[in-house]
């Protein structure tokens, strides 16, 4: 005993369960000093708090999750504590507190390296990169999943990994390594195909056909869309589905030739399901700017204008991100309206929100959307700061 209780000594399993029927103790307590009790409430605790995020309840599951973190009894159970923390990355993520998902995953990354499971640390990875990517740090979110897809060993394709690709294939294309990109697509539909979960499969076609339009690729960005939609299949989750036909009706929007009945017959029938579902606002805003879209295709100025009006009155009840997105929307089709003054009131906001925003790829495109339009409707000095705003974003 003294051997062991100096630390000269590691008692094995079976030696350890003889000392706990000795002292008359379960061997969990023996080990961590927490009892079975203790241990069951932080159980019921960890569910409790997962059952809050996966409803919704964001700021309640923080709060739990937080709660869990700083008992000082998960000390002794690192896989519980590991546990908490992700659930508390997690929370952080749904909060978009990105730079504290960020000190928090990096944390658990650097004490936990060697004792985490190959599933955990692809996770973990997965979830770092997309914190980085959405923080604007697009060079490091490549690095984390390069250094886990594209190490000296890499693990056997899995979800985990599958997701974390996806998210590698995401940060590719929003700072246009559309190459590099183009390479590690072809990989990475393989190594879903291998997984052959459909949600997943579903996950790499569409950004896949997201990589095929930045690539000039309309008819193959199409494909895989479709592509998508078929394998996801009419028992998936409805808002994804709907997602996926939204991203099916802007592609067409974008492309070349666009039989304009068609993609008002696709968003029309978006429209009816986003009926059924009122809760469902960033969809409905997507779905409502392809309406406006299809809708100036077509010559109908004046279904057009009812939709931005529309479009704007969704806006209101958007998080600011989605609301910015909704007005630069509003704002390029009140130009082709030819309404001046509601299309510059519309881009006078978007600057203004760009100007606080953190200078990425995406902020480069939406400032340089808002720069010809401003051209659009005679706005020289304005639109000059617009480019080179655009310009300063992707370091030029």
């Amino acid at each position: 005993m003294s051997l062991i209780e100096s630390g000269k000594r590691v008692p094995t399993p079976s030696v350890l369960e003889l000392l706990a029927e000795k002292l008359d103790c379960s061997l969990s307590y023996l080990v961590s000093g927490v009892n079975a009790e203790q241990r069951e409430q932080i159980e019921l605790s960890l569910q409790s708090a997962r059952t809050a995020l996966d409803s919704g309840e964001t700021d309640r599951a923080r709060a739990e999750y937080a709660a869990l973190v700083a008992d000082d009894v998960l000390v002794e159970l690192p896989a519980l504590r590991r546990e908490a923390e992700l659930g508390l990355a997690d929370a952080m993520q749904s909060c978009r507190q990105w730079s504290e998902a960020i000190e928090l995953l990096t944390r658990i990354r650097e004490r936990d390296a060697r004792v985490m499971s190959a599933q955990e640390s692809v996770s973990v990875a997965c979830a770092l990169s997309r914190c980085y990517r959405h923080s604007g740090d697009l060079t490091r979110a490549v690095l984390v999943a390069e250094e886990m897809v594209d190490g000296s060993v890499r693990p056997a394709w899995s979800d985990g990994l599958v997701r974390l690709g996806v998210k590698l294939l995401a940060a590719y294309i929003e700072r246009g390594d559309l190459l590099r990109g183009s390479q590690f697509c072809g990989e990475l539909l393989v190594g879903a195909e291998l997984v052959g979960d459909a949600s997943l499969l579903a996950s790499v076609h569409r950004v896949a056909a997201l990589l095929a339009v930045e690539n000039g690729r309309g008819t193959e960005a199409i494909r895989h869309v479709e592509r998508a939609i078929v394998v996801y299949g009419d028992a998936g989750d409805p808002g994804r589905l709907r997602r996926l036909r939204s991203d099916r009706a802007r592609i067409v929007l974008s492309a070349s030739s666009v039989d304009t009945a068609s993609v008002r017959t696709l968003v029309k029938q978006m429209e009816a399901e986003l009926a059924d579902d009122p809760a469902a606002s960033i969809d409905a805003m997507r779905c409502v700017t392809n309406l406006v879209n299809a809708e100036l295709l077509r010559g109908r100025t004046e279904r057009a204008a009812e939709h931005v009006t529309a479009l704007l009155r969704i806006a209101e009840g958007l998080p600011e991100e989605a609301a910015v997105e909704a007005r630069l929307s509003a704002g390029r089709a009140l130009v082709e309206l030819e309404r001046p003054r509601d299309a510059m009131r519309e881009l006078t906001a978007v600057a203004e929100w760009l100007a606080r925003a953190p200078a990425t790829p995406r902020t480069a495109r939406m400032w340089l959307a808002v720069a010809q339009a401003l051209e659009r409707i005679e706005e020289p000095a304005r639109s000059v700061d617009a480019y080179r705003r655009a310009l300063a974003c992707v370091g030029v």
